[in-house]
């Protein structure tokens, strides 16, 4: 296998090729019409233009078109990378059918796993803990309301081939039922073509772990520790750390071993992770399987040293893992936070034109994974985070105080992110003392809380003195230089200080 082509855009299209590239593998990418300059397109060793109509779906969703485009340049592989197609089983099926590899697990469990209701069965099989509710799809809401009294107020409504908080209703008393669970059903069907819906017991105040897992196509799995992903906002994670604060070394084990235990059970290959609940008693429930790269895998590979990506490849060219449970060690802590463009202030709203400047921070313990530079267009027809700011540090007390260094560094002008908020959640004393939950932003969280400094005067006063920092180097002759209205001697203290 010689060839790639990534099926994704943005960073995690960078992130890909650089790890393809590691393994001498040709790369090529998608340019369609909607980001025609995009900054993956530089990366790759190959572009494949393609005329899209914006009046349709993006290329990245009509798996038919790509798969023609791979057979047409002969490609041996293709990373779904996440989102898009990335836990399409139809994609991966029509991949097979034309003798191209899918960098993730059969289509098959792709399918199983997607289906939350065959998902919770396949786990009750395999003796993991799971939340009390219905073993399969609700069919109305009088039924719903028959599971609800058996199981106790509040409940949650989640659809069965559904994911990202899209067809998900919280449910506090009987008399809103029948709206909720009406809300639940069209827009599961409007977003997965597929209304059906299960019923749990809602947990009201829980934290949200995902077991890291990879396994080959040889019967080898092994865990790489857990992320929390407590952080969300609309059942979308924000800030994600590994690992976590909140389960002991033990406890870490014991959920491992389940974690595995139900991997080898079902035969999963790739990477995956087992997404658990952790209630406030410290009891724990199996929620779901993703059968995918996730967008944070960064915090595990920084506190392992395991290239993830690699390993997807290494495992989709049918290599052995040679990786044993025993080999991973945990090294100190990693902080990832999200870089999205959206106001913060303004109930983040998305924010969508163009970047007139943005700078990241630097450093041996940061990692950037972006697809945006100086100039770019953020596009309406794209997910609205541009980049991600990784950070190590040798425990977690460290990484927080170098994660908000950084965010500090870190400026745009043209629009706004949620590095702001950001910030505020790092400096909470919830996140501080660890004891954070899904509902922080709900609960916890206003505008009031986040810094009044304003993103675009900070980002024009970083570019004011980059542009000051290069003048005193190259035009020391100039008359400005030697004019008593620029004092040079204090200016060049506060630039190097």
């Amino acid at each position: 296998m010689k060839k790639i082509l990534i099926a994704n855009r943005g960073e995690i299209a960078i992130r890909i090729i650089r790890s393809a590239k590691k393994l001498g593998l040709t790369t090529y990418v998608i340019q369609g019409n909607r980001e025609p300059d995009a900054m993956y397109l530089e990366y790759a060793d190959e572009i494949i233009p393609v005329k899209e109509d914006l009046n349709e779906k993006p290329i990245f969703l009509m798996p038919e078109a790509i798969i023609k485009m791979a057979v047409e340049h002969e490609i041996d592989m293709i990373h779904p990378g996440y989102g898009f197609l990335s836990e399409n089983p139809d994609f991966a099926e029509l991949c097979e059918q034309n003798g191209i590899s899918f960098i993730g697990p059969s289509p098959t469990l792709i399918r199983e796993m997607g289906i939350k209701t065959i998902a919770k069965k396949m786990a009750s099989e395999a003796k993991m803990p799971l939340v009390p509710g219905s073993p399969d799809a609700i069919t109305d809401a009088q039924v719903a309301k028959e599971f609800a009294d058996k199981i106790g107020y509040p409940v949650i409504l989640k659809a069965s081939a559904g994911g990202g908080g899209r067809g998900m209703r919280i449910v506090d008393k009987p008399e809103t039922m029948e709206r909720h669970f009406k809300s639940a059903y069209d827009e599961a069907l409007g977003a997965f073509g597929n209304g059906d819906i299960f019923i749990e017991k809602y947990l009201v105040n829980p934290k949200h772990l995902e077991f890291q897992i990879l396994g080959d196509k040889h019967g080898n799995v092994i865990h790489l520790g857990e992320r929390e992903c407590s952080l969300q906002r609309k059942h979308q994670k924000i800030v994600e750390e590994a690992p976590s604060a909140s389960i002991s070394s033990r406890k870490r084990d014991k959920m491992g071993e389940l974690a595995v235990k139900f991997a080898k059970t079902i035969g999963y290959y790739s990477a995956g992770t087992i997404e658990f609940i952790l209630d406030e008693d410290g009891s724990y429930y199996f929620m779901e399987m993703n059968t995918r790269i996730q967008v944070e895998h960064p915090v595990t590979e920084e506190i392992t040293g395991v290239d993830l990506i690699e390993w997807q490849i290494r495992i989709a060219m049918d290599e052995v893992l040679t990786l044993r449970q025993k080999d991973i060690k945990f090294n100190g802590w990693a902080i990832e936070c999200r870089v999205n463009t959206e106001d913060p202030q303004n109930r983040f709203n998305p924010q969508t034109g163009f970047i007139e400047k943005i700078s990241f921070p630097h450093g041996d313990h940061i990692r950037v994974e972006t697809g945006v530079k100086d100039f770019s267009i953020v596009t309406p027809y794209f997910d609205s985070m541009i980049a991600k700011i990784i950070v190590h540090g040798k425990d977690r007390k460290d990484c927080i105080q170098k994660t908000l260094h950084a965010l500090d560094d870190f400026s745009i002008s043209g629009l706004k992110t949620t590095v702001p908020f950001c910030r505020t959640v790092l400096r909470s004393k919830e996140f501080v003392d660890a004891s954070y939950t899904t509902r922080w932003v709900d609960t916890i969280f206003t505008t009031d809380m986040l810094e009044s400094e304003d993103e675009a005067m900070m980002a024009a006063l970083a570019a004011t003195i980059s542009y000051a920092k290069e003048y005193l180097q190259y035009s020391s002759d100039s008359p400005m230089f030697k004019s008593e209205s620029l004092n040079v001697w204090v200016l060049n203290k506060r630039i190097n200080k």
